[in-house]
């Protein structure tokens, strides 16, 4: 019998170092359902996906995967429904449904996560939807749990469930995701500063029966301010990182380098290699390839290739391969404070001494904006339960107000051969 259909044991616990012990009940019907769905294949794969892509290559402990977090959104979204849940029971028949969906929110997610969708242009969710319809150990799982389970987590992904609640502990401004990914994120970094405290956020969170959505007790407001601030420093910090932004530029060039190649019909002529899976990234639309060709790609099958890459006859590919492969990064400067006209003069001039080096110009040097936000008002928001009703955390909040203003940065991409590093605008 498939590991996916029967628990092997009643209680699995998993050493998660933010939430410490996440113990599963095999007894209890959600929580078998829920260990039968980690041991399927396409969310073991989640072990080779790294959450954070590239990032390790500038945060040198941000190594964890998409596995560590999706059950660290599940325990998250299990200890705040439960405990809604006991002072509401009507909510108490939508367990599964919600936590089967934060388990499987992420589920989609191709290699090197988010970086993967910049490069390739796939959509996670549209492969969460595809992988819970057409993988048949999943569908295997939420059929066999309740017929109708799996429309009812579509409708949680797509923000449209009946009881807006639900959908709200795995996506929105105050989700589960969030809250484990800037914790985890912040843990793996080393990026002290995004430490969140938890259990008041969790104490905060209220049920409003007339609306069913959720809302934040007017006395939480400040842990709810400090998790705003924490996320708006994170992606200024961390995610917005210039050496994020160099790696994956690297990354980008190396896949669409051999994408050239291939569409050229030169793969087999120098000598490289692509297996079929790789080829089908490269050559299709990477939205419409087929579920085993997208279950087959992980961070080291891409890893694989660009290691292999490296010693490609054609010197621009094995050059791209090597610099990400070995970490010999572009250089980022910081141009923010130049209009968008002297931006483009001043890539303009270091595309020219590029191509006097012998660099080709469009794959070394470009510009990289990027845009940091503590909180944007979508969904409805982040709604405080006051004594005069319902108002949207911004309202009452001078900070909240502050975070929803962008704040907007521009690198300029350049190897180190240029004047010694030094630009000069």
């Amino acid at each position: 019998m498939q590991s996916w259909q029967e628990p092997r044991n009643r209680e699995r616990v998993y050493h998660d170092p933010l939430h410490g012990a996440i113990v599963l009940d095999g007894r209890d019907p959600v929580e078998a359902l829920l260990i039968r769905l980690i041991d399927t294949p396409a969310f073991q794969r989640l072990r080779r996906i790294r959450q954070l892509g590239p990032a390790s290559l500038t945060f040198h402990g941000a190594e964890t995967s998409r596995f560590t977090h999706s059950l660290g959104v599940l325990e998250i979204a299990r200890r705040a429904f439960d405990r809604v849940a006991k002072d509401y029971p009507q909510l108490r028949s939508y367990r599964a449904v919600a936590l089967c969906a934060a388990l499987l929110h992420d589920i989609g997610h191709g290699p090197f996560s988010h970086t993967c969708e910049e490069i390739f242009g796939c959509d996670h969710e549209h492969w969460t939807k595809r992988i819970l319809t057409e993988s048949e150990p999943i569908r295997e799982c939420l059929d066999r749990h309740d017929p109708d389970l799996l429309p009812q987590i579509q409708q949680v992904h797509r923000k449209q469930h009946p009881v807006p609640f639900v959908w709200q502990l795995v996506t929105s401004q105050l989700d589960c995701d969030r809250i484990d990914y800037l914790m985890r994120d912040s843990y793996f970094s080393g990026a002290s500063y995004g430490s969140l405290d938890l259990d008041r956020i969790l104490l905060a969170l209220r049920f409003e029966p007339v609306t069913q959505q959720m809302v934040v007790a007017q006395k939480g407001m400040a842990a709810i301010e400090h998790y705003l601030l924490v996320r708006y420093f994170m992606y200024a910090q961390v995610y917005n990182h210039s050496k994020n932004l160099a790696a994956t530029w690297i990354l980008a060039g190396a896949f669409r380098r051999a994408k050239e190649l291939l569409e050229q019909g030169k793969l087999s002529d120098l000598k490289l290699w692509a297996d079929p899976n790789m080829a089908a990234w490269l050559t299709q639309d990477c939205n419409q390839i087929t579920l085993q060709q997208y279950l087959a790609a992980d961070d080291g099958v891409f890893y694989y290739h660009l290691q292999q890459w490296q010693s490609a006859d054609d010197p621009l590919l094995a050059d791209l391969c090597r610099r990400f492969v070995d970490r010999d990064l572009l250089k980022a400067r910081d141009i923010s404070d130049l209009s968008e006209a002297e931006q483009q003069t001043l890539l303009q001039e270091v595309r020219e001494k590029l191509d006097h080096l012998g660099f080709v110009p469009d794959y070394y040097a470009g510009i990289c904006k990027t845009v940091s936000k503590g909180y944007t008002i979508y969904q409805k928001g982040i709604n405080l339960l006051t004594n005069s009703g319902l108002q949207e955390i911004s309202e009452r909040s001078p900070l909240v107000r502050t975070l929803t203003q962008p704040w907007q940065r521009s690198w300029l991409l350049y190897p180190r051969q240029i004047n010694g590093g030094k630009l000069v605008p």
